[in-house]
């Protein structure tokens, strides 16, 4: 993702992956407290404990972002099988893009495209890409996910 003009803090894009991983898991995890999620810090973890896994930061994802796509192509689908395997799971959710942008107002607007796809399987049920404006990356990329993951009247 290349960073907003001026904004050297989202250049590092290591950094802004942990960064975006972490704002994408508190809102599962806050929003969906039902679910048992198995984020990207521990996904790491499991990767480099079984050496035949792929790397989950570089599994080649953002290929799910193409609207079209209904199964997970490979090596993707065969990686993160395995990985979700592991992981003790079935269904993986997979942030495939995010876009910042800013208008000439200064208002960031991100797009987050993300997916669902059942890992044993391949398939790809929902697909969704959510968008949110706010006066910093943070904020536009909270308001993406309020977006996606609503809490409902009256939550704070």
């Amino acid at each position: 993702q290349p960073a907003l003009e001026g904004d050297s803090s989202l250049a590092d894009r290591a950094r802004t992956l942990r960064w975006v991983d972490s704002l994408i898991g508190a809102a599962l995890v806050s929003r969906a407290p039902d679910v048992k999620w198995v984020l990207p810090p521990e996904l790491r973890r499991i990767a480099r404990r079984a050496p035949t896994l792929a790397d989950p930061d570089h599994l080649g994802q953002s290929v799910m972002r193409a609207p079209g796509l209904r199964q997970l192509p490979e090596p993707l689908h065969s990686n993160l099988r395995g990985l979700v395997a592991l992981a003790g799971g079935r269904y993986a959710f997979i942030p495939a893009a995010l876009g910042l942008s800013r208008d000439g107002a200064g208002i960031v607007k991100a797009e987050l495209a993300v997916v669902m796809a059942d890992a044993r399987r391949g398939d790809v049920p929902w697909r969704t890409v959510a968008s949110g404006t706010g006066p910093t990356p943070r904020e536009a990329v909270r308001a993406a996910l309020a977006s996606m993951l609503p809490l409902g009247s009256g939550a704070p």
